[in-house]
């Protein structure tokens, strides 16, 4: 019941949220505005209902951590992106063209992607994982939740089920072992934003087969689809594929390292049955 509680309240918010965001599209600043607006109630939606329903403090959401967390985490997923672009230019698989038409557009989808980072956070690792780790165990939740995420992509315009498997390995990956190696979620949601924010508003790359919005520089995908990504973006190179998993062993390396591993539930079933049993 904490889970369907969650799930629904958090996904209720992100509906609402997303109707505010898609409201205004195609104004910067308003953009900017009711992006970061939606992220903030997002997160206040899922700090209050798990407080409620679990009758602890929401550790993490820690305020102490949320500076250092977003920050990091964003400067990480830019430098991330900009290496595998990079690689991928490298390969014959990305050209820039020039500059983008409305350079101005990219502090528009600074709200926009705060928005869909902070929700898909929430949602994924917030709510999916962190309930079915206790059931099954990090291992297990990450494999699992990974699917998830990725399957969901395949509901994008230009989806493609490789795609979708790539955001699995790579997104899905590290974006959860960078909340197990922390325990914290800041860290996932500023790499998220800064990953998909330099994918987009700085390098001109479609998203996540979401199609491109440009803004700092005009580009195009080239050669072959394995390398550049195809329609659906870089996100389905393979180069991106490597660079998620290695990613996502560090950040399993410091989990380790930490203690945040958590084992399968061995009892997770008895348990399960005494609860409604009661």
């Amino acid at each position: 019941m904490r889970f369907l509680l969650q799930f629904v309240a958090v996904v209720a918010a992100t509906f609402v949220a997303g109707l505010a965001v898609r409201s205004v599209d195609g104004n910067v600043w308003l953009s900017l505005a009711v992006g970061v607006g939606a992220a903030f109630f997002t997160t206040a939606v899922y700090y209050g209902v798990v407080r409620a329903t679990e009758k602890r403090a929401v550790t993490e959401l820690a305020g102490r951590a949320a500076a250092s967390g977003l920050v990091r985490g964003t400067l990480m997923g830019i430098s991330i992106f900009a290496a595998v672009i990079g690689v991928i230019a490298a390969n014959g698989g990305y050209r820039i063209v020039g500059l983008g038409d409305d350079p101005v557009n990219a502090v528009g989808l600074i709200g926009f992607m705060a928005a869909a980072a902070t929700t898909e956070e929430l949602i994924f690792r917030g709510v999916l994982f962190r309930h079915l780790e206790k059931l099954t165990g990090t291992w297990l939740a990450l494999v699992g939740s990974a699917l998830v995420f990725g399957g969901m992509h395949l509901l994008n315009k230009d989806a493609t089920l490789w795609g979708a498997l790539c955001i699995a390995i790579s997104g899905g990956g590290m974006l959860t072992s960078a909340y197990v190696a922390t325990r914290s979620l800041w860290l996932p949601i500023g790499l998220h934003f800064g990953w998909n924010y330099a994918q987009s508003a700085i390098f001109g790359s479609a998203v996540s087969g979401n199609g491109v919005q440009q803004a700092v520089l005009d580009s195009e995908s080239t050669g072959d689809a394995l390398i550049s990504g195809g329609r659906f973006g870089p996100e389905a190179s393979v180069f991106t594929v490597v660079a998620g998993v290695l990613v996502t062993a560090v950040f399993l390396w410091l989990a380790h390292r930490r203690g945040n591993l958590m084992p399968r539930r061995r009892n997770a079933e008895p348990a399960l049955a005494s609860k409604l049993d009661g």
